[in-house]
C-alpha cells in the first residue's frame, strides 16, 4: 500500500476508510500550511482530543476541545511550520471509527502520530517528535564506525578512550546534564542522552548500580511482565522470566550501564544545588569519596522514582512502643521475626510483600487495612490489562515501540473511561476471588469511580496490589485484616485503634508510601523552588490523593517545569523507557540551541530562589 492511496484488492470498507483518512489530512495540512488555526480545528469533532509530545508544544500537553486546539495551533504554528501529512501504515477500521498511523516534518522535527476518525472529523489525534532534524540518532546504518581497521603506531584502544572519557567527566570537562538517581530512570535517559550526543553524568548514592533493586526486601519481584520492562535499545533476552526478582534486576541494570559506557559516580550523594540564572547553569555540590565536589551542568534532572523521600512516620505515642517500629523503605527480610507478631498499616503492593514475606519467615502477621485497596489477580490482569504487551502482540508484529506508541496515543481522560468496562469484565470474571477477599475482612474496590488499578497508578500511584499469593493467605486467613479504624496512638505494646480495640505487635512495618518527588528538591534546591514547581505526579482527577484541577497530563513528569532547567524523570521500567527519548530530545535541542517555545508551561507558584 502507498501511503496515500488504497491497496488493490482492499475490502471497501476499508477503501472508504482510507480516503477518509487521506482526505482529513489533505484538509489539515492545507490549513495549516495557510495558518489557518480556526478552519484546521473546525476538522476536529466538539469533543475531539489531541495529545501532543514536543511536536507543536515543546511540551507534553492534552487540548481537549476544538477551543484549545484552536488555542494552541494560533500560539504553535509560525514557528512549527507543519508539513507533509501522509499514512505511514494500514488503516484500521473499529465500527464507524477509522484510525492510521501518520508522519510528518516541522520545522526541527521528523514526527509521528495517528489520528482516529470518527464520522468523517479527528476525534483522537496524537502527535510525538520522533528525530530532531539534523540530529537523528546513530542507529542502524547510521551507527558509528569504531576503531579503524589499520596499523596505528601510539594507538588508543577502545578501553583507553573510555577511561579517559570517565575521568574527565565532572573534574575537566562539565557534564551538560546531571541525573540525580542511578535506578531505571536514570539509566534510561543517560542512554538516550549518550546517543543524542549530550555529555550526562549520574549520581548515584548507593555503592552499586542497581542496589536501589537489590536493597528492597529480600522476596520483592516485578509485578509487570517482562515485555512490558524493557530498557530502551536493549530488550531482555528471549529466555528472560515473565517476572524478575528484585536482584536480578540490580543486575541487568549494572550490565546495562557498562554496556552503554553511562557515566556514574556511585557512592555519591547530591547535597545542595542552586540555579545561577545569568551563567545559564546549576550549581551543583556532591559528596564524592569523602570530598565535596562542584558540579556546573545546564540540566539537572531528578530521576529518583515516581516518588520523593518515604512519609515520615507520625503517630501518637510511638517512642512508647518497645518492640520495633520501620518503615517499609528500610525492610529487608522476617527471618528475625519467626514466631513474632508482625502488624502490617497500609494494604498496598509493598504491604501484601512483606506480609508475605513474614509469614514465610515464621511470624504472625496482621495487615492494618485503613481505606479499601485496588487487588486483581495477576493472570487476569496479563490476559486482559497487557494485551499489547505479550508474547501473542510480538507474534502479530506488535513490537514493544509500536505498543508504546499505541498506549501513549491514548489521552489521558478517555484511558480512564475506558478503564471502566475493563474492570467490570475483571469484576465478573474473578467474582470468587473478591467474594473470598471481602469474607475475610478484606476491604476492596476499583477505584473511587470504577476505573480499576492502572487509573489509579496514573492518579496517585498508590493503594493498589497486583496478586502474587498474599491474596489466598488472606483468603484463608493465614494473613489476619484488622481494619475500618484510624490509629489513636501506639502503645507500649502496640497499637490503640479509634475504635477501642488494641493491636499487639513485636514488630510495625508502615506501609505508607513516599512523598512527592518535589520534596526531593525541596532538601537540595531550596523549599522555594520545591513549592514552585509544585508536586510531581497525578492528573487532578479529584479523588482522594489526586486533587484539581484536571490536568490531563502527569504532573511536572518528563516535560518544562515551573524551574528553569529543572527536570523531573521516572516511573516504572515501561514510562521511563518510553519518556526518556522525549526528555533527551528536549535536552538535546537545548545544548544545540534550537529555539524551543513551550506552549503551556506551567507558571511559578512562587518565584524560585536561586
Amino acid at each position: 500500500m502507498s501511503e496515500a492511496t488504497a491497496e488493490p484488492g482492499m475490502d471497501t470498507d476499508k477503501k472508504a476508510a482510507t480516503a477518509a483518512i487521506v482526505g482529513w489530512l489533505s484538509a489539515f495540512d492545507s490549513a495549516l500550511r495557510r495558518g489557518d488555526s480556526a478552519a484546521a480545528a473546525a476538522l476536529f469533532a466538539p469533543g475531539a482530543y489531541w495529545r501532543d509530545l514536543l511536536s507543536f508544544t515543546w511540551n507534553i500537553k492534552t487540548m481537549e476541545g476544538r477551543v484549545a486546539i484552536e488555542d494552541m495551533l494560533a500560539a504553535t504554528l509560525a514557528h512549527t511550520d507543519p508539513r507533509g501529512w501522509q499514512i505511514a501504515g494500514a488503516v484500521e477500521c473499529d465500527g464507524a471509527d477509522c484510525s492510521a498511523w501518520v508522519a510528518f516534518e516541522t520545522r526541527h522535527a521528523h514526527c509521528s502520530g495517528r489520528v482516529t476518525l470518527s464520522e468523517g472529523r479527528a476525534h483522537i489525534l496524537f502527535t510525538a517528535m520522533r528525530d530532531l532534524r539534523g540530529f537523528e540518532e546513530p542507529l542502524g546504518p547510521k551507527r558509528p564506525q569504531g576503531l579503524v581497521h589499520k596499523a596505528l603506531k601510539g594507538r588508543e584502544t577502545w578501553l583507553d578512550q573510555r577511561l579517559k572519557a570517565a575521568a574527565r567527566i565532572g573534574v575537566a570537562e562539565q557534564p551538560h546534564t546531571l541525573i540525580i538517581g542511578g535506578g531505571q530512570g536514570g539509566l534510561s535517559l543517560a542512554a538516550r542522552l549518550k546517543q543524542q550526543g549530550v555529555p550526562a553524568l549520574i549520581v548515584e548514592q548507593n555503592a552499586r548500580v542497581g542496589d536501589s533493586w537489590r536493597n528492597r526486601y529480600r522476596s520483592l519481584v516485578l509485578h509487570d511482565p517482562v515485555w512490558y520492562d524493557h530498557m530502551p535499545y536493549l530488550p531482555f533476552p528471549p529466555n528472560w522470566p515473565v517476572f524478575t526478582p528484585k536482584d536480578k534486576m540490580g543486575d541487568w541494570l549494572d550490565a546495562y550501564a557498562s554496556i552503554f559506557e553511562l557515566d556514574i559516580w556511585c557512592d555519591t550523594r547530591c547535597e545542595r544545588a542552586a540555579w545561577d540564572a545569568a551563567a545559564g547553569r546549576w550549581h551543583v555540590a556532591v559528596r564524592r569519596d569523602g570530598e565535596r565536589v562542584t558540579l556546573h551542568p545546564h540540566a539537572l534532572v531528578f530521576a529518583t522514582g515516581a516518588y520523593g523521600p518515604p512519609r515520615p512516620i507520625e503517630w501518637p505515642g510511638q517512642d512508647a512502643f518497645r518492640g520495633r517500629l520501620m518503615h517499609s523503605a528500610v525492610y529487608r527480610d522476617g527471618q528475625a521475626w519467626a514466631g513474632k507478631r508482625a502488624l502490617i498499616i497500609g494494604s498496598a503492593s509493598s504491604a501484601h510483600d512483606i506480609a508475605v514475606d513474614l509469614w514465610e519467615a515464621g511470624a504472625s502477621v496482621t495487615m492494618l487495612q485503613r481505606s479499601p485497596t485496588i487487588v486483581v489477580r495477576s493472570e487476569t490482569l496479563m490476559e486482559l490489562g497487557f494485551a499489547i504487551y505479550s508474547e501473542a502482540a510480538l507474534a502479530r508484529g506488535l513490537t514493544v515501540e509500536m505498543a508504546d506508541m499505541l498506549a501513549a496515543s491514548m489521552p489521558y481522560k478517555p484511558f480512564c473511561e475506558h478503564q471502566k468496562a475493563l474492570w467490570r469484565d475483571i469484576a465478573q470474571r474473578d467474582a470468587g476471588f473478591y467474594e473470598a477477599l471481602g469474607a475475610a475482612g478484606f476491604a476492596y474496590d476499583f477505584g473511587e469511580d470504577g476505573t480499576g488499578q492502572m487509573a489509579r497508578a496514573l492518579r496517585t500511584a498508590s493503594n493498589f496490589y497486583i496478586d502474587v499469593g498474599a491474596s489466598r493467605l488472606i483468603a484463608e486467613g493465614a494473613i489476619g485484616i484488622a481494619g475500618k479504624a484510624e490509629i489513636a496512638s501506639l502503645t507500649e505494646t502496640g497499637i490503640a485503634l479509634a475504635d477501642g480495640r488494641h493491636l499487639d505487635a513485636d514488630l510495625i512495618v508502615a506501609c505508607i508510601g513516599y512523598q512527592s518527588m518535589h520534596e526531593t528538591v525541596a532538601q537540595i534546591v531550596s523549599r522555594e523552588a520545591a513549592d514552585a514547581v509544585g508536586p510531581c505526579w497525578g492528573l487532578g482527577s479529584g479523588v482522594r490523593g489526586d486533587p484539581g484541577p484536571w490536568q490531563g497530563e502527569l504532573r511536572n513528569m518528563w516535560k518544562p517545569t515551573a524551574h528553569e532547567a529543572l527536570w523531573f524523570h521516572g516511573g516504572n521500567l515501561a514510562l521511563s523507557r518510553f519518556y526518556s527519548k522525549f526528555v533527551a530530545l528536549q535536552l538535546k535541542a537545548r545544548m544545540e540551541g534550537l529555539a524551543t517555545p513551550v506552549y503551556g508551561r506551567p507558571a511559578a507558584a512562587k518565584a524560585p530562589k536561586a
